[in-house]
């Protein structure tokens, strides 16, 4: 029963990259790739996905990987859903991105693509963590040094007499 689900979900997928490629040349979907620039493309793997012609939304469920090479973007989820007309991309369950080093991890995240802007909210009871790279700025003013202070004389030792010369 197992294998015969696997293989309707792979003739599902297959299916559908065939009629997004072959028999939807009007739908938004196949517009928005052939706009496509080389090296803008959102890679998106996951257990199932399915596109919806109609309303330009293709849902990705199951070990969601997304790659933005653009934006050097990573991200991983439990599901997605890209809103191809609006340039949304939502992401939901343990949410992590990875992004030019920094990291933000949430139950749910909102990418919007033609702003480059990401919006995150947690699990009730939970709070949002993002880690930031922060560069030390070479030019940033240096403290001041503090005036060395004069020794203290050891308290072991003698002080030394104070010769007058007249």
């Amino acid at each position: 029963m197992r294998a015969r689900s696997a293989k309707i979900r792979g003739w599902l997928v297959a299916l559908v990259s065939t009629s997004l490629v072959m028999g939807l040349g009007n739908s938004p979907l196949v517009k928005a790739q052939q706009n496509i620039v080389p090296g803008n493309a959102m890679t998106v793997r996951s257990d199932i996905q399915e596109a919806n012609s109609k309303t330009g939304v293709i849902t990705a469920r199951g070990n969601v990987q997304v790659f933005y090479p653009a934006r050097k973007m990573q991200a991983t989820s439990a599901q997605a859903q890209y809103f191809s007309r609006e340039r949304r991309l939502v992401m939901t369950g343990n949410v992590y991105v990875l992004q030019e080093g920094n990291s933000i991890r949430a139950e749910t995240m909102t990418y919007l693509v033609d702003e480059g802007r990401f919006i995150a909210t947690p699990q009730t009871s939970q709070q949002v963590e993002s880690i930031y790279l922060v560069k030390d700025n070479e030019t940033s003013p240096q403290p001041a040094a503090s005036p060395t202070p004069a020794p203290i004389p050891s308290p072991s030792l003698p002080a030394a007499p104070i010769i007058n010369p007249q």
